[in-house]
């Protein structure tokens, strides 16, 4: 293990071999984006200002990296009229379409890469449906660049050298905000002192965070029990560990709203008292998970299961028409095949509408298991918590829920399918993945749920 005072020094080298030594030093660019992102800070609130009274309502169309961090910013600053849209489900979707003045709604399409199929599929509708206000914040050169030129949208350029995952202090972060009304000065003055620091050996909170992730990860307590899960900082958090880390056949397994009594668990705190807080905290985990990385050997930057299960829907699509998902197994056949040391992961393909009434299932097996009990909606978790399912220690059991999507369908435009079809494919696909793993998974109806 290298010394921590090296440690620092070498990760702001940007030297490779802090980790695996191959590509990492590209990713490094969230380093010092609150320096940079304060040259956009007047841009960003003209943007605010030039849609002030001419909107009603602000829908962002993202997913993982793109989403996660406005969420949690819209969760911290109460903002209602401002939606993120991370699913594919008909439903959700129509639901929000019809609740909205096209005419007087911004809508934000955020991708990195530019070729996220949910998000692209969200901007083809929105603009089939009529609404002519969009932003787009993409990276340069992306395939959704040249759409949104097209289409007259007014476009962010996100750094190429920050992953999505790292990226809540760059435009990806800063654009919504900016739309919430929130003071960037003030959130990244909160990022910058954090940043400072996270530059020294003595009492850098990053470092000291990171070693706490990673030594306890040495001793066998490789699941993080975040408390408390303030602005939901736990849904942003997940990915950030669990997709840096999840690989290799390791990983840590956040667990945002599980007890910490357990030998295989170790608690962090999350330090919000205020929402602009959150300047400093996202970049102190960001910090923490590079350390955490170093301490596990592994490239904290990359996502390669990512990837995977994209490509499998992809080919389920491709197939023909996707039938509904079939049941198997059930939970008690699932629990049973689990072991001390192991965490279940529940894994809902359904409305976003029915999370809050499946808390009581969640909290029904968690009291069936001595595991650690994790919960996601499909398909943001794919974004998120994906990359650890199946990169990670085969120590997960996964319970899929899924349910029918109803006879009207929601087509997307340009393609012959709808998001009915699409989300039923990103579960089976994804269920196809874990059972190639060897993992234990097992499909119930969301009925069966409830």
């Amino acid at each position: 293990m290298i010394e921590p005072g090296e440690l620092v020094e070498r990760i702001w080298e940007r030297d490779p071999t802090v980790w695996t030594g191959h590509d990492e030093a590209q990713w490094l660019g969230w380093l010092d984006e609150p320096l940079r992102a304060r040259q956009r800070v007047a841009e960003l609130h003209a943007l605010a200002e030039s849609v002030e009274g001419q909107v009603d309502d602000v829908v962002l169309a993202g997913m993982g990296g793109s989403s996660l961090a406005p969420e949690v910013l819209r969760t911290a600053f109460g903002q209602d009229r401002f939606h993120v849209l991370d699913t594919t489900h008909p439903l959700a979707i129509r639901r929000l379409l019809e609740s909205l003045d096209l005419d007087r709604t911004l809508v934000v399409v955020s991708s990195k890469s530019g070729g996220t199929l949910e998000t692209r599929s969200h901007f083809d509708l929105f603009w089939e449906k009529g609404a002519r206000r969009f932003v787009v914040i993409t990276d340069p050169g992306s395939s959704l660049e040249a759409v949104a030129r097209e289409r007259n949208a007014q476009l962010f350029a996100g750094e190429p050298t920050i992953g999505g995952r790292y990226s809540a202090l760059s435009p990806f972060g800063l654009v919504p905000a900016a739309l919430m009304g929130v003071d960037l000065n003030r959130l990244l003055d909160s990022a910058e002192g954090m940043l400072n620091a996270c530059r020294v050996a003595d009492d850098n909170p990053g470092l000291a965070l990171g070693l706490a992730l990673g030594t306890s990860w040495q001793e066998g307590r490789d699941k993080v029990v975040l408390q408390p899960n303030t602005y939901l900082f736990g849904l942003w958090a997940e990915q950030l560990l669990a997709e840096s880390t999840g690989k290799d056949g390791r990983g840590l397994v956040p667990a945002p709203n599980e007890s910490p009594d357990g030998a295989d668990r170790q608690v962090r705190e999350v330090e919000l008292t205020d929402p602009y807080d959150l300047g400093s905290e996202f970049y102190r985990w960001e910090f923490a998970t590079a350390v955490a990385g170093a301490i596990l050997e592994i490239n904290p930057f990359d996502q390669p299961n990512v990837q995977l299960a994209k490509d499998k829907t992809n080919e389920v699509l491709a197939a023909g028409p996707v039938p509904s998902p079939q049941m198997e197994g059930s939970v008690d056949e699932l629990l049973e095949q689990s072991k001390p040391g192991d965490y279940v992961a529940i894994q809902a393909f359904v409305d976003p509408a029915e999370e809050e009434g499946l808390q009581p299932f969640v909290e029904k097996i968690r009291a069936q298991t001595d595991c650690v009990v994790t919960f996601g909606l499909g398909p943001r978790y794919l974004h998120s918590t994906g990359q650890l399912h199946k990169g990670g220690a085969p120590i997960g059991c996964f319970l899929q829920i899924v349910d029918p999507v109803g006879p009207e369908d929601l087509m997307i435009p340009g393609k012959k399918f709808g998001f009915g079809s699409l989300i039923h494919a990103q579960a089976e696909g994804d269920y196809g993945l874990l059972k190639e793993r060897g993992r234990p998974v097992a499909r119930i109806q969301l009925e069966e749920a409830k």
